[in-house]
Parts: structure tokens; C-alpha cells; sequence
């Protein structure tokens, strides 16, 4: 979609600061940061977010939970949370599925 940000950062038309990337996904920092390590990872097919998950489309979603595992352990991190906000009301700022790895703080419960 040419109009979204994130299929943007995928495309590589707008420049991010990569953690990781592949055929089906790209990891970034976060520009606004809530915790010592946050970053974002996104699909690089325009997925408007959970609530657009499918048969068709799922396995991206398991990648993507695969690649946090992966750069988790590059980076040393075994604590952290995985947040994706489904729509406005519930945080989501980006109509494109994203999940926000966040670590190197105490996580507080409930969340916001």
C-alpha cells in the first residue's frame, strides 16, 4: 500500500534502523522507545493488523514470532514483551500488523 508507513519502511522508501530483515520481514527500532531495548517487527505484505490474520496469511505470523525468538538470543535478552495493539481504541497507530518487542525494564501488569 503506498500510502502506508510501514509498507514504506519495507520498501526501503523510508530509511529505519534495522535489526533484522528477510524476504518476509522486517525488525526496526522503535523512534519513540518505552523501554531500553524496543523494536518493531512488521510483515513486509500489508497485514492491517491481527484482526486481518487468515489461513492465507498466518504463516507470515509465525515467521515473524520466530525471528523475535532468534534476535532475542543475538541480543542477549531473555525477558521481554511482545505487544501488537488491534485497532484505535486499543493503542494501534499504524494500520499495518507490527509487534513491539520491548525489554531491559520491569514490565508492569496490567499494561496501560
Amino acid at each position: 500500500m503506498s500510502d502506508c508507513l510501514f509498507c514504506n519502511i519495507a520498501a526501503g522508501g523510508i530509511p529505519s534502523n534495522k535489526v533484522y530483515e528477510d524476504d518476509q520481514c522486517l525488525a526496526f527500532h522503535d523512534i519513540d522507545p518505552q523501554a531500553p531495548t524496543h523494536f518493531l517487527v512488521i510483515p513486509k505484505t500489508h497485514i492491517p493488523s491481527c484482526g486481518a490474520v487468515t489461513a492465507e496469511n498466518s504463516a507470515v505470523v509465525a515467521h515473524i514470532f520466530e525471528v523475535i525468538s532468534k534476535v532475542t538470543k543475538e541480543l542477549g535478552i531473555t525477558d521481554f514483551r511482545v505487544v501488537s495493539n488491534c485497532g484505535a481504541q486499543a493503542g494501534q497507530s499504524v494500520a499495518h500488523l507490527h509487534f513491539h518487542v520491548l525489554a531491559g525494564r520491569d514490565m508492569t501488569w496490567p499494561p496501560g
